[in-house]
C-alpha cells in the first residue's frame, strides 16, 4: 500500500481517536442497543407471562361435573364460582365483573349439557351442537391466558367424547426441526435489517465529517494543493473511514447479538453456538464489502455538500433505500440461489446476511456479493477522485 494512502489513514485515525466525542459516538449506540433490547425483552415477558402461582377465577353457569373433573384431572387450576349469588345474580353481572377485571372469565353452559352432548349426533341431529359461551377481557393478561387455557381444555374434552382414533399418542415431540434451526430462522428475519441500519449509522456518523467537515473548516484545500495524488487521497479516505465504520457497526452488531436472546426469550447458550467459524468469516466478508460501498457512496455525496449539516440532508435518501432493502430480508423465504441477485447493490448484502443467519447459503454467492461491492466501491473511489480534481465542487461556497 502506498505511503501516501497510509499517511491519509493515519491522519483520519488520529482525528477520530483523538476526539472523545467521536469515540463516545462509536460506543454509545451499542451500549444503548444492549440496554434497550434487554429491557424490552424482560418487560415484555413480565407483561405477558402470568404469575406461576396465579389461579384464574371464573364465574360459571351450569358447570357439569364431567367437565369439572376433566379439567382437574388435566392438572389445570381454576377457581369456579357459580353464577346466581346475591353479588352476581346473572350472566350479565358476571360479564361486568370480567369487564372490571374483578374476574378472569364468564363461562355459560347450556342447561343439561351432558344430556345434550350425549344425544347430539352430527349426522342425524337437527339444529346446532350444544354451545358453551366463554367471555374474557383481552386487556387483562391473566384473563387472556385463562381463556386460551380453558379453550384448549374444552377442545381436549370434546375430542375425548368421540375418541375414534388418536394422533401422536406416544409421540412426545412431533416437531423434527432442530432447536438451532428454528432459532437461526428467527434471527435471519431480523438481523440483516438491523445490521444494514447499524452499518449505515456508522458510516453516516463519520464520512460527512471527514469530507464535508474538512470543506467547512477549509482544511481540504491544504490537502488538495499538496503533491499528494487525488486518487490516493480518495483511497486513503475510503479505507480509513471503512475501518472506523466497521468498528462502529461491530460494536452495535455485537450488542444486538448479545441482547437478542433476551429480547426474544430464547436460549442464550444455544444462540452463541449456532454459527461456526466459516459462517462468521463469510459474514465479515459481506459486512466489510458493504461498508466500503456505503463509505464510498456517502463520501461522494458529502463532497457535494458545503457543510456537515448539508451533507446529512443529502444522504437521507440513501438511508431510506437502505432501510427499505433491509426490510426485504424479513419477508424472504430464504436466500435466493440465482447469482444475478448477488450483484444488486445493498440487496445482495441483505440476502447474503439472511442466508448466513439461516444457515442456508452458497459460498460462491457470498464471494460474488463481496466482489460486486468492492467493484462498486472502486467506482465510487474513481468518482470521488474526479470530484477532488474539480475546483468547482471542492471550493464552492
Amino acid at each position: 500500500m502506498s505511503g501516501d494512502v497510509l499517511t491519509i489513514m493515519q491522519k483520519e485515525f488520529a482525528r477520530f481517536f483523538g476526539d472523545r466525542r467521536l469515540l463516545l459516538m462509536l460506543l454509545l449506540p451499542g451500549v444503548m442497543i444492549y440496554v434497550v433490547y434487554s429491557f424490552i425483552g424482560s418487560a415484555a415477558r413480565e407483561m405477558y407471562t402470568p404469575d406461576a402461582d396465579y389461579v384464574p377465577g371464573a364465574y360459571v353457569a351450569g358447570l357439569p361435573a364431567s367437565v369439572s373433573d376433566f379439567i382437574a384431572d388435566a392438572g389445570a387450576r381454576f377457581l369456579f364460582i357459580e353464577i346466581g349469588t346475591q353479588d352476581v345474580p346473572d350472566a350479565e353481572a358476571a360479564k361486568e365483573k370480567v369487564t372490571a377485571k374483578k374476574a378472569d372469565l364468564c363461562v355459560i353452559f347450556p342447561p343439561e349439557f351432558d344430556a345434550l352432548v350425549e344425544n347430539y349426533d352430527v349426522r342425524t341431529s337437527q339444529g346446532p351442537a350444544p354451545n358453551i359461551e366463554i367471555y374474557c377481557n383481552s386487556a387483562d393478561v391473566n384473563s387472556l391466558n385463562a381463556y386460551g387455557t380453558l379453550i384448549g381444555l374444552l377442545d381436549m374434552y370434546e375430542t375425548s367424547l368421540v375418541n375414534k382414533f388418536d394422533i401422536n399418542r406416544e409421540v412426545p415431540d412431533p416437531d423434527l426441526a432442530r432447536e438451532e434451526d428454528t432459532q437461526a430462522l428467527l434471527i435471519s428475519s431480523i438481523m440483516p435489517m438491523l445490521l444494514m441500519v447499524f452499518l449505515y449509522s456508522g458510516c453516516i456518523g463519520i464520512a460527512p465529517e471527514s469530507i464535508a467537515g474538512e470543506k467547512e473548516r477549509g482544511t481540504i484545500g491544504a490537502l488538495l494543493v499538496s503533491p499528494l495524488k487525488r486518487s490516493r487521497l480518495a483511497v486513503g479516505k475510503i479505507l480509513s473511514l471503512g475501518v472506523l465504520a466497521f468498528l462502529a457497526g461491530l460494536v452495535s452488531a455485537a450488542a444486538t447479538i448479545l441482547a437478542l436472546p433476551k429480547l426474544m426469550g430464547t436460549n442464550e447458550s444455544l444462540a452463541a453456538g449456532i454459527y461456526g467459524a466459516g459462517d462468521y468469516f463469510f459474514l465479515a466478508l459481506v459486512i466489510l464489502s458493504t461498508i466500503l460501498l456505503l463509505v464510498s457512496l456517502i463520501s461522494c455525496l458529502s463532497a457535494f455538500a458545503k457543510t456537515v449539516k448539508e451533507a446529512g440532508m443529502i444522504v437521507v435518501p440513501v438511508m431510506i433505500v437502505v432501510m427499505l432493502v433491509g426490510v426485504t430480508g424479513m419477508f424472504s423465504a430464504g436466500a435466493p440461489s440465482k447469482g444475478i441477485y448477488y450483484i444488486i447493490p445493498f440487496y445482495n448484502s441483505v440476502q447474503s446476511m439472511s442466508g448466513i443467519f439461516s444457515l442456508g447459503y452458497s459460498g460462491a454467492n457470498i464471494v460474488l456479493t463481496a466482489v460486486s461491492n468492492v467493484v462498486y466501491a472502486c467506482v465510487g473511489g474513481f468518482v470521488l477522485t474526479k470530484m477532488f480534481n474539480s475546483e468547482k465542487v471542492m471550493f464552492s461556497r
